[in-house]
């Protein structure tokens, strides 16, 4: 990543919530691959809840587990608004909420590993 003003763009979710038929951070992940974005991570929470929701948690006997979820991307902050640009109308269109932030970073280091490689 070149040193250029870069962001984290995390969007707050449910690990339930879709885009149709896809789960929607499996969406977006795909979404960022495709467009060349430089990382994204999903994070499973243990329990938390949103503006319209009950308190979700992971229990070991519940048979669905209804998670929250963050996605966050990290790219320089114009890719990142691109990005928020093409997958807007699919977040607003969704029945679940949704909370979507982005935040100046610093990136001290991105170092590519090598294709393949496994430890």
């Amino acid at each position: 990543m070149e040193n250029k003003e870069s962001s984290i763009l995390k969007i707050y979710a449910s690990s339930t919530d879709r885009l149709g038929t896809k789960l929607l951070y499996e969406h977006i992940v795909k979404s960022a691959r495709n467009k060349g974005i430089s990382g994204v991570t999903v994070y499973r929470g243990i329990m938390g809840y949103g503006l319209s929701s009950q308190i979700s948690s992971a229990k070991f006997w519940e048979l669905t587990e209804k998670l929250p979820v963050m996605i966050e991307i990290i790219d320089r902050t114009s890719v990142l608004k691109d990005f928020f640009s093409t997958i807007e109308s699919d977040l607003k269109n969704m029945k679940k909420g949704c909370l979507v932030v982005l935040e100046p970073i610093t990136v001290l280091l991105q170092k590519s590993g090598q294709p393949g490689f496994s430890s």
